[in-house]
């Protein structure tokens, strides 16, 4: 039998070199694996499409006007110092261009009702609601009745 002595000693570095041969190799194939779903080779093959890359049809009777986003600054006594809402008019085709022209008069009416709301209101979970409602009225006096469907909020961060 043999004793510790007389075995041969293993070779210095190999536990580094396969450490490091198996990190090469999971990040080429990570690599790879991201450059063909990327580039959509697996497009179909799992039952799912790239969202990003499908175009939808445009609904009849649907347009909308991305508003600009509208930056609040609250008192100093609110448990945030600014509130940041950014919204899209749901129009009607026809009146979209009306619509677009009295864009500064939509964001002052939306800017001077945000400034007047109590900020412990805005705290409130539900405050998008009815937010939403007030905003969307204030915007229908600005343009006209039938003009603006809906007032959709893409953002409304309190910071």
């Amino acid at each position: 039998m043999a004793t510790q002595s007389e075995q041969a000693p293993a070779p210095k570095g190999t536990g580094k070199r396969a450490l490091a041969l198996g990190l090469g190799a999971g990040l080429l194939l990570g690599g790879l694996g991201f450059g063909a779903v990327y580039l959509g080779l697996f497009d179909g093959v799992f039952g799912t499409k790239d969202h990003a890359r499908m175009t939808i049809a445009p609904l009849d009777g649907v347009g909308f006007l991305p508003l600009e986003p509208i930056i609040i600054n609250l008192p100093p006594e609110a448990s945030a110092r600014h509130l940041r809402f950014v919204g899209e008019l749901e129009v009607e085709p026809d009146h979209a261009e009306d619509v677009a022209l009295l864009m500064p008069r939509i964001i002052d009416a939306l800017n001077t009702y945000l400034r007047a709301v109590d900020v412990a209101d805005l705290e409130q979970p539900a405050a998008t609601v009815w937010l939403r409602a007030q905003m969307l009225r204030r915007i229908q006096v600005v343009t006209g009745e039938g003009r603006v469907r809906d007032l959709l909020i893409t953002e409304f961060v309190l910071s």
